[in-house]
């Protein structure tokens, strides 16, 4: 049995993959420091299905705390780490950036050296689509510039891809940084858009709509992400590696379409409250996946018309049950 180390496996996509590794009969260690960024209990919801399973721990603690780390290791025999635990969200770290270097940076930097302390070599991170900024070139490609971040969080993102390769060429660590692209779906963190549009046109309130609408996402749907993970996981066992990948769905969808098709699942109609667009926010996000359907055979298959109905299901269950 194998065993894994799952840090931020509370949220949104650390409890789907979680969900999906104990199915395949391994065993998993959550790490997680249950802040309050949003509600603590979605998260202890996100965790519920897997309480019960014998292969399941979850460890409440921060990943700048080289103690709490250092005990995992001792404790257990962790295969591989994959690291979605971070502060999260474009205008918060604008908002307050140095909080952002704290958890983003110093946090992967002690996760970094602890593992490194242990022997362990085996490491699959989130990244983020934010670090290619107002990139003019599309689709955005893993071999694009990415040093004109717009954001402290793109900035915390670039600085830990850089801070990898440098444990992979001192200290034979195997890596793949996996570049997300607006991941939705059953159990969103309810600060984006499609969680929080979503609310507010149930509730009959107006949605914040920033510029014309012409504003494109390449929303990525979760089950989507979760098979590229998997396949990262077994990438970086196989060989030693240094990868960064996109992982979307290399579908733009622009804000007014987004906007029609919750209302289409809903069964409900929008109240538009135009705004200017805020500072840190991209044109458009669009990923070239050749190099993850190369490495990872990675094939993401749900349309966003099907991926919203699913989150909308989730939704009304969550809320209305």
């Amino acid at each position: 049995m194998t065993t894994y180390l799952v840090t931020g496996g509370a949220g949104f996509i650390g409890s789907h993959l979680i969900a999906h590794l104990l199915k395949l009969n391994h065993r998993v260690i959550c790490l997680d420091n249950f802040n309050d960024f949003y509600d603590p209990k979605i998260k202890e919801s996100n965790l519920k299905p897997c309480l019960d399973d014998k292969n399941f721990i979850c460890i409440k603690g921060d990943i700048r705390d080289q103690k709490t780390l250092q005990d995992i290791f001792n404790q257990h025999s962790i295969h591989t780490v994959i690291h979605l635990a971070a502060m999260a969200g474009v205008r918060p770290s604008i908002e307050n950036p140095l909080l952002y270097e704290d958890v983003n940076i110093k946090g992967f930097q002690v996760l970094l050296e602890t593992m490194k302390d242990n022997h362990i070599h085996r490491l699959v991170a989130a990244s983020s689509s934010s670090v290619y900024g107002n990139n003019e070139k599309v689709p955005f490609s893993e071999t694009d510039n990415v040093d004109f971040a717009i954001s402290p969080y793109a900035a915390t993102k670039k600085s830990n891809e850089v801070m990898a390769h440098v444990y992979h060429k001192l200290n034979h660590l195997s890596v793949v940084m996996l570049r997300f692209f607006t991941v939705y779906g059953p159990g969103q963190r309810p600060d984006l858009a499609i969680h929080k549009f979503t609310k507010l046109i149930d509730h009959h309130q107006p949605i914040p709509f920033f510029g014309d609408g012409s504003t494109q996402r390449d929303y990525t749907y979760i089950d989507d992400i979760i098979q590229g993970v998997i396949a990262s996981i077994h990438y970086v066992a196989q060989q030693e590696v240094y990868e960064i990948i996109n992982l979307g769905e290399a579908t733009p969808i622009d804000l007014k379409t987004m906007v029609s098709t919750i209302e289409d699942a809903l069964g409900k109609k929008a109240q538009l409250e135009y705004q200017p667009m805020q500072p840190g926010d991209v044109k458009i996000t669009y990923a070239d996946i050749s190099k993850a359907k190369r490495l990872l055979n990675y094939q993401p298959h749900t349309d966003f018309k099907t991926g919203i109905e699913a989150f909308v299901k989730w939704y009304k269950d969550f809320y209305h049950a």
